[in-house]
């Protein structure tokens, strides 16, 4: 037995005080003295009180066949009882022991226990010694409770696999049957639909059995469902039901009618949110296993019944115009009724990870039914993307007068954009150096304020007083939003003209006359116009 390094080493309480107990534990079981015996397995059943159901097995086997030897040489009991008594010790011990050898199919426990050379009670004990006690004696650094542990936990772990082993045997015989049990209705002289929806009495223990076992280990279930024969047909099975021939390559594929009201008893049975949650895990998980595997057949059914639990939760409002007979039809056909609350996010994600040719159908149908969907933008964009990977053009919501780019196309657009560019540059700097010194004194001036110096030819006489290019022809655009109110005895006015400056303004105003007559007023306010 390999051991760990000293880093990788983990503690473990143990049921002995320290090495010294166990030597002499050890000593008296393979003695010759029978109290000795009686007193070493009192000590181990001390062990095993501490232990609380801990106890490495090996030292479990070993005070069972040591127990016999002690009754066998009091005498205390009959023959056939010994008897019995051996065989009960070792039957426990080859149980356990042989664990590993056993594969996927079971082999006879004598032809293993032949193979390790087990004979006899004094053959196990010797070799209980020489596997078991002898190693933790002479493993280096002893340390007898971490190798134990670890062979404990090797031996749980070959007995959980040997469960497992023997479920998945129970789950597929139980399959099988229900599948024999639905091909005799289909074979009777009633309706074959009306057999199918409606279990008859020779299927309600099968059924129970099976959810019994969706209880006990549900993911189980549907890994031996989701194997091919069950919900991934054969086409032996396809042909024996009478379904329709079918397109592989589909990208909107869909379950057979027939083939689906085969499974719906047994659907409809396990019918719950936690089954349809790791259903639908299991195909998404399935199909990304798909993505580089050429078996279509698969690839088609497993999408069509993630397509087919979708459906089965659409919200009611897409069935509100339907007949009474269509709506009888379409429930007769789901696996349930009353709408689940999915995992949607994860359901996005499981989708975009298992690209594959019905890819953005199904994506299409995880964001149509959304509890909160998207923004419309976003799921178009996921929708093309989605589209361009599967290299699926037809299910692409982008228009038909789009252009498709190449990237040519794209080379020469980007150098078209930056030739554009530099030329504008090269306009304004050439403008810039046109300017005299005095127009780039004010632009430097205006620069950061709401002014700009205007180079270009614009004729001002088209614009109306008050009015610059780009300005509103609304009037309220003239309007302050904060403004300040000023009295008119705080304006500042000059009250005292002086003497020389009023003499002139009066021989002006001799000589010359008003500078507006009456005629020139009328022309202003004939031209005024108003906004």
């Amino acid at each position: 037995m390999k051991r760990k390094s000293g880093s990788e080493k983990n503690r473990h309480v143990v049921a002995w005080i320290n090495k010294a107990e166990w030597d002499q534990v050890l000593e008296y079981m393979y003695s010759s003295d029978t109290n000795l015996q009686k007193h070493a397995l009192h000590r181990i059943s001390a062990w095993k009180s501490r232990f609380a159901g801990s106890t490495p097995v090996a030292v479990e086997c070993t005070a069972d066949l040591v127990r016999c030897q002690v009754l066998d040489r009091c005498g205390q009991l009959e023959g056939h009882e010994l008897v019995l008594l051996y065989g009960t010790a070792l039957v426990r011990f080859v149980n356990l022991i042989t664990e590993r050898q056993q594969g996927k199919v079971a082999r006879p426990l004598r032809r293993l226990a032949g193979k390790l050379n087990i004979l006899s009670c004094k053959s196990v004990l010797d070799w209980l010694q020489q596997e078991y006690w002898s190693r933790q004696l002479n493993s280096g650094g002893w340390d007898t409770t971490s190798d134990a542990e670890d062979d404990d936990e090797l031996l749980k772990d070959e007995l959980t696999r040997q469960r497992e082993i023997e479920t998945y045997k129970k789950v597929r015989e139980l399959l099988i049957s229900y599948e024999k049990e639905q091909y005799q209705a289909l074979e009777g002289g009633r309706s074959a639909e009306e057999k199918w929806l409606e279990p008859f009495a020779e299927m309600n223990w099968i059924l129970a059995e099976i959810k019994q076992s969706a209880m006990d280990s549900c993911a189980l279930l549907l890994d031996v469902l989701l194997e091919d024969g069950f919900l991934v047909p054969t086409l032996e099975q396809l042909e024996t039901l009478s379904c329709q021939s079918f397109d592989a390559n589909n990208e909107n594929p869909q379950i057979p009618r027939p083939f689906l009201r085969f499974w719906l008893p047994l659907l409809k049975m396990l019918n719950s949110p936690a089954f349809i949650h790791l259903f639908l895990e299991k195909l998404f998980a399935e199909l990304k296993l798909l993505i580089n595997d050429p078996n279509d057949n698969r690839a088609f059914f497993v999408s069509a019944w993630i397509s087919e639990i979708i459906l089965c939760n659409s919200k009611k409002s897409d069935f509100h115009f339907e007949t009474k007979g269509q709506r009888k039809a379409r429930l007769r056909d789901r696996m349930f009724v009353n709408r689940i609350q999915l995992r949607w996010q994860q359901l996005l994600s499981a989708c975009l990870d298992s690209p594959s040719a019905s890819t953005p159908r199904l994506l299409k149908l995880i964001l149509d039914d959304m509890e909160h969907p998207l923004p419309v933008e976003t799921r178009e964009n996921l929708l093309t993307l989605c589209s361009i990977y599967t290299q699926n053009t037809e299910s692409s919501p982008a228009r038909k007068d789009q252009p498709i780019y190449t990237l040519e196309s794209l080379r020469e657009k980007m150098q078209h954009s930056k030739s554009k560019r530099k030329n504008a540059e090269r306009i304004s700097a050439s403008r810039e150096s046109k300017m005299s010194e005095s127009d780039a004194d004010k632009v430097r001036i205006l620069r950061g304020s709401q002014w700009q110096l205007c180079t270009e030819n614009v004729i001002w006489k088209n614009y109306p007083l008050g009015k610059v290019p780009g300005q509103s022809d609304d009037p309220s655009c003239l309007m302050l939003d904060h403004f300040s109110t000023m009295e008119v005895s705080d304006q500042p006015v000059e009250l005292e003209i002086p003497i020389h400056n009023a003499t002139k303004m009066t021989a002006t105003l001799k000589s010359e006359g008003l500078l507006w007559t009456q005629s020139d007023v009328g022309k202003l306010r004939s031209g005024i116009k108003l906004f």
